[in-house]
């Protein structure tokens, strides 16, 4: 009659080694492969967390037919959809100013949405640090800084003009560099604002150098359309916008959109005509703080006129 060691061999006997024997590199290399796993699962889920701490500088060089010759190069640092609150508190609206002023430049542009709200605009200006560019620091308005009230349009301004930065609400500044001039045009957000495209393009000529703001893509084929003070299209040479994010989230990001924006304004340069236009991914977030191969960035665009 079997014993019960003949029915159940353990593993001291030698049909219990055989049958299951322990192999201790068999073992590691199984903790090691649920190790990656959980790597690999962690990453996917914090991902999107830590893409919008990676801020980029892009750096772009143009040719402008209309730049003065005397001014022979530009540096433009242009910075958009900021968006502080949550995760992009004061800490790190003081650091980007800080990333901005390191890049030594001539002009810096500011393309809307600084806050969550109109509220929130002015508490970004009161307290900024400060820009350093040498002709100036100009800005339009995004559709988070024109909520009601209405009145705070006023204040906002004013805290943007206290903080050294120049608003462009549908009008024109003309910077003087040296003895030449250029032109720089920022129209109000449309949707919130109230935008008066070609009352801003009769201020300029088609013959200066005008660089163009709007917070939104979705005005450039009307601005494409706009004339000059002489009735001339072409009336500005770098156009600056940003709203998309990018996408904030790839390939789905655009799909999830409804701004009134062509897909193809989602994001990056474009070449209309003379003119070169560029959609920023921009800096912050809306709605969860989060991106998907959809880093954050600010861009250092150097133009120079032709040799």
């Amino acid at each position: 009659m079997p014993s019960l060691g003949d029915l159940f061999p353990g593993e001291n006997s030698p049909v219990g080694r055989h049958a299951g024997s322990y192999d201790p590199s068999t073992s590691r290399a199984r903790l090691f492969f649920r190790i990656a796993v959980g790597i690999v699962i962690f990453l996917l889920l914090a991902w999107p967390f830590i893409e919008p701490f990676m801020l980029e500088t892009e750096s772009t060089f143009l040719t402008a037919q209309d730049l003065p010759a005397g001014i022979g190069q530009l540096r433009i640092v242009y910075v958009t959809d900021i968006h502080m609150s949550g995760p992009f508190g004061r800490s790190r609206v003081n650091s980007l100013i800080s990333h901005i002023n390191a890049c030594n430049a001539d002009i810096v542009l500011l393309g809307g949405d600084y806050a969550k709200d109109s509220t929130g605009a002015i508490d970004f200006f009161r307290n900024l640090p400060r820009i350093h560019a040498r002709y100036g620091v100009y800005a339009v308005l995004g559709n988070h800084d024109r909520t009601i009230p209405e009145a705070n349009l006023t204040t906002l301004r004013a805290a943007m003009q206290a903080a050294g930065v120049t608003p462009l609400v549908n009008s024109v500044s003309r910077v003087r560099i040296g003895t030449q001039d250029i032109y720089i045009a920022g129209v109000d957000v449309p949707g919130n604002g109230r935008p008066d495209l070609q009352g801003v393009a009769s201020q300029v000529n088609a013959s200066d150098y005008v660089i163009f703001l709007c917070h939104t893509p979705s005005i450039i084929p009307e601005a494409m359309k706009a004339k000059d003070r002489n009735d001339r299209q072409g009336w500005f040479d770098l156009g600056l916008f940003g709203h998309t994010h990018g996408g904030q989230v790839a390939v789905i990001g655009p799909l999830l959109r409804d701004d009134g924006v062509p897909d193809h304004y989602t994001q990056g340069w474009f070449k209309q005509n003379r003119t070169d236009l560029l959609v920023s991914r921009g800096v912050g977030t809306s709605g969860l703080p989060v991106r998907l191969f959809c880093t954050p960035q600010i861009h250092l665009i150097t133009v120079t006129a032709p040799k």
